[in-house]
């Protein structure tokens, strides 16, 4: 809150509040600041306290002010938005994620708001990955002879073998079936999107992606130059009708799918939508890249692409980083023989190697059964979060927009979430708005939020506060 007591005048503490979630990309080149009336009412100051504060903002070159709409940060030269052709809808896509874009969004990953419990992370909180069995096989691995062998050189290509082999194994109880050797490790599964990516594409390709979808993958691709081509996700899987359009309008290379517990509605995929994919892809010619980010608390026996598939148009992406912790920058990717070599060379040629240290340790975690056992808990703990969560947002006037599931909800506010994340903010709170999940950047009533780190009933309070008086 603005303090009247502060030795910085209220003009000065709300351009100062702008001005560092400028920096932070908490507020995006392009967004719209609140109007003066708004904002006035909002931070319980005077219109002419947000006047000053926006002529500091314009003044600093932060902000610009457009005529008849409003304030808006500034967006740089190379920043606004590129024309795409027309999409199957027959409507004309926008480039609405730039390389500013991308960075905004990852550096959003790393901002702390506050010591509270924050709905939009893409995480679990902190105590519940906290273990001892990590750090126990890390000093294990460390202490044997083997140590010096290993840290002294540049390590398998591929990755540990060790790990490759557990890999392998897991992958067979999901009915994806992947040799060691048509393996490969990497700095977690972004980085195993980036290594497909770079293998398969080329500026200027199409690639369709789900939508709504992982606002940082829309961000890297279009980064790279790709045209992106959004399927709308519906709960049995993509729409098939839109995909068989932009295969004939487009000839995509490329179609990336979150199958399981998909982002951010917590849908599965079907088996008859999974084999009408599959059909497509043969027909057209075009590969799938299935990330499998969320295995560690999906069902086994649900269906993915790569599993009917064989790995043969299907490319398998997963890590760790969800189960263990961020930081743990351990992912992996399966793929069929005949790409491997190309895919290794790409891996090769950005990191050279990964760290074999930690691909060690995690293998000795697998092998004795450690991880499971943790993503149990994990799973378990989930269920009775997310049965908690579901209840205190129905009780704040939410509409879910897709059944309960996974570790994400994906709710109607019936407001403009961009506005009400900004409200929230003030509060503590950092919010997911929907416009995130969406190809071209739009306004949206809705909002993803995460199960377990939506267990104060203060939260829905304060957000169901802000709600009414939106």
């Amino acid at each position: 809150m603005l303090m009247k007591a502060s030795s910085q005048s209220l003009t000065e503490q709300l351009s100062a509040r702008f001005a560092q979630r400028i920096r932070d990309r908490l507020l995006a080149p392009g967004a719209r600041l609140p109007s003066v009336r708004q904002c006035a009412q909002q931070q319980g100051v005077s219109p002419s306290t947000v006047v000053a504060a926006y002529d500091q903002l314009l003044a600093l070159g932060m902000v610009e002010a457009r005529k008849n709409r409003g304030f808006f940060v500034r967006e740089s030269r190379g920043e606004t938005a590129q024309a795409l052709p027309e999409t199957a809808t027959g409507q004309t896509a926008m480039r609405s994620y730039t390389p500013i874009d991308a960075t905004a969004l990852i550096r959003g990953m790393f901002h702390k708001v506050g010591n509270k419990p924050q709905p939009g992370m893409g995480v679990f909180p902190p105590e519940w990955m906290d273990s001892t069995f990590m750090p126990a096989a890390v000093r294990k691995v460390t202490s044997t002879q083997s140590l010096r062998q290993f840290s002294l050189g540049y390590g398998e290509p591929l990755g540990d073998s060790g790990l490759r082999r557990m890999l392998s194994n897991r992958l067979a109880t999901l009915n994806v079936h992947a040799a060691p050797e048509n393996i490969i490790t990497t700095v977690g599964a972004t980085h195993a999107l980036d290594i497909v990516s770079r293998t398969l594409l080329r500026a200027g390709d199409h690639v369709m992606v789900e939508e709504p979808g992982w606002a940082v993958e829309f961000a890297r691709l279009t980064a790279m130059g790709m045209r992106l081509l959004p399927v709308p996700r519906r709960a049995e899987g993509p729409d098939l009708e839109v995909m068989a359009r932009y295969c004939e309008a487009h000839q995509p290379k490329l179609y990336v799918s979150v199958s399981v517990f998909h982002n951010p509605t917590g849908y599965c995929l079907t088996p008859g939508s999974a084999h009408r994919v599959l059909q497509l892809a043969n027909l057209h010619n075009f590969h799938i890249v299935e990330d499998d980010t969320y295995s560690h608390i999906a069902p086994e026996h649900a269906s993915r692409l790569c599993a009917l598939d064989g790995l043969h148009r299907t490319i398998h992406v997963s890590g760790f980083s969800k189960i263990l912790a961020p930081n743990w920058r351990i992912g992996f990717l399966a793929a069929h023989p005949s790409l491997i070599e190309r895919l290794l060379d790409t891996k090769l040629l950005a990191t050279l190697t990964t760290p074999a240290l930690l691909e060690k340790a995690l293998a000795l975690c697998m092998e004795q059964g450690q991880l499971h056992r943790h993503a149990e808990r994990i799973k378990t703990r989930l269920g009775a979060a997310r049965s908690r969560s579901v209840k205190l947002a129905l009780n704040a006037g939410c509409a879910f927009a897709a059944e309960p599931a996974g570790l994400f909800g994906w709710v109607d506010t019936g407001v403009d979430t961009d506005d009400l994340a900004q409200r929230m903010l003030d509060q503590g709170y950092l919010l997911a708005p929907g416009a995130l999940f969406h190809a071209q950047r739009k306004p949206s009533t809705l909002m993803r939020f995460n199960f377990a780190t939506t267990q104060d009933a203060a939260f829905w309070k304060k957000y169901s506060e802000l709600v009414r008086r939106m």
